[in-house]
Order: structure tokens, then sequence, then C-alpha cells
């Protein structure tokens, strides 16, 4: 069998298996199941790396990991959103495919850039511009407040989202890495979103 099989990679599988489930959920209607994949597919984006890093890897095993967490980046993170985000801002019409599209781009070249240039610019304490792992803390915090707007402003307000997060994704500002006792916040962060997207979700 072609690939680089250990549990390196495990954690990163199991996130790209959670948003195929969460999109086809979304097109099933249940959306508030659906952001719970997303949180979890955020989640084991977190700590797959942690994990990678404990285990010992050859050249080989270390560059398909790192192709192999991109391409689970895309679908995750990129993909999954967009999907989401049809069901989310459907009352926006066209506005809603040209905000997706414009996210879609920017996502492409946030990845793109970040592969290439990850070895030789990134500095070992700040991400340069947005990681697209962020849209799985930000969007579901944005869904929570559906059941309290009209579906028109809620279209209006998320599609506001999706484009402050493009941006933030190309432009080279410095976002702090998680680090240390940061990872616990995120773990928690991404509790709290599960419980009240199932409690209070539509």
């Amino acid at each position: 069998m072609i690939g680089e099989f250990n549990r390196s990679v495990l954690l990163t599988y199991l996130g790209a298996c959670c948003s195929v489930i969460g999109m086809g959920l979304c097109m099933l209607g249940s959306l508030k199941y659906a952001v719970v994949c997303m949180i979890v597919a955020g989640i084991c984006d977190l700590f797959d790396g942690v994990i990678a890093r404990k285990c010992k890897r050859g050249e080989a095993a270390q560059q398909f990991g790192i192709q192999i967490d991109s391409l689970t980046d895309m679908i995750s993170f990129v993909a999954f959103p967009v999907v989401m985000g049809m069901r989310m801002m459907q009352t926006l019409g066209w506005g809603a495919w040209i905000v997706l599209s414009l996210y879609t781009l920017a996502g492409i070249i946030r990845l793109a850039w970040y592969n290439v240039h990850t070895a030789s610019e990134q500095s070992v304490h700040y991400f340069a511009g947005l990681p697209v792992t962020y849209i799985a803390l930000i969007l579901p915090v944005c869904y929570l407040f559906w059941g309290y707007m009209s579906e028109p402003a809620f279209g209006v307000m998320t599609g506001g989202v999706f484009l402050v997060v493009a941006l933030l994704f190309v432009l080279k500002v410095k976002i702090c890495k998680p680090r240390g006792i940061w990872y616990a916040v995120f773990g928690l962060l991404a509790v709290a979103l599960i419980v009240l997207s199932i409690w209070i979700g539509v």
C-alpha cells in the first residue's frame, strides 16, 4: 500500500472524517451536529502536531505527515465551512456564493503560502496571518446567534464574518501561536462551544 502509516497521522485522519460527516449533516439539515463535527476537527488539528512531535518518524514520514495535514486543512477548514456557509447564508442568494468564493480563494492562497514559506519565514512564536484552523472556533460562535436574529440579518452577519476571516488569512498580521496553557484554554473553549451548540442550536 502507498503512504506512510503510523500513529502520528491518526488524529489528522480523524479530523478529515469528522469534516466529511459534518458536510453530510449540513446537507441533511442537522446543522448543530455539523457544528460539533467542525469543532472536533479543530481539536484534532490543534493536537495532531503535538502528537506528531512525540512520535519517532523518518524523513519520508515527516514529509508525508506535512502534506496530509495541509490537505486535511483544505477539507476541514476551507471546504467544510463553505458547505456550512451556504446553509447559514441562504437568504443572501448570489451574495453568499460571492462571499464563499472569496473565502475559498483566500484559504487556498493561505495554505499554499504557508506550505512554501513555513520553514524559511515562519516565526517560532507567531503565525503570519490567521491560520485556517481558527474558523473552527469562529464559525461555531457565529452559529450561536442564529436563534436570536432574523435569518436575513444573520446571513449578513455571517457573510461579514467570512469576509473578515478571509482577509485575515492573507494579511501579514502577527497571530500568537498557542503554547503551554493555551492548548488547555482552546480545548475548554471547544468543549463549551460543543455544549452550547447542542443546547441552544437550531
